[in-house]
């Protein structure tokens, strides 16, 4: 793959404004470490995956199908789709 190359691993199914966590719906393998791109109508960032949670346990990776709890920088919208960024 060449640098910068965008990778489609899922897509937002909610947001928790208060404590600024995104579930979502994954299609793709995300791992802690991951540079991943947000972006949608109004969304559009960039940033490191640092912390995500099944059910309230913290996850080193997570696998395509699963659905997983996402800490976000900026507010996201439901919708909104998730590329890893490689």
């Amino acid at each position: 793959m060449e640098a910068g190359e965008k990778k489609l691993v899922g897509k937002v199914a909610h947001y928790y404004s208060k404590i600024s966590v995104a579930v979502v719906e994954l299609s793709g393998d995300l791992n802690v470490g991951d540079k991943i791109s947000i972006e949608g109508t109004t969304t559009n960032f960039q940033q490191i995956v640092e912390s995500m949670q099944i059910e309230h346990k913290n996850l080193s990776s997570a696998r395509a199908g699963q659905s997983i709890g996402l800490k976000v920088q900026q507010k996201v919208r439901e919708g909104d789709l998730v590329y890893k960024i490689t």
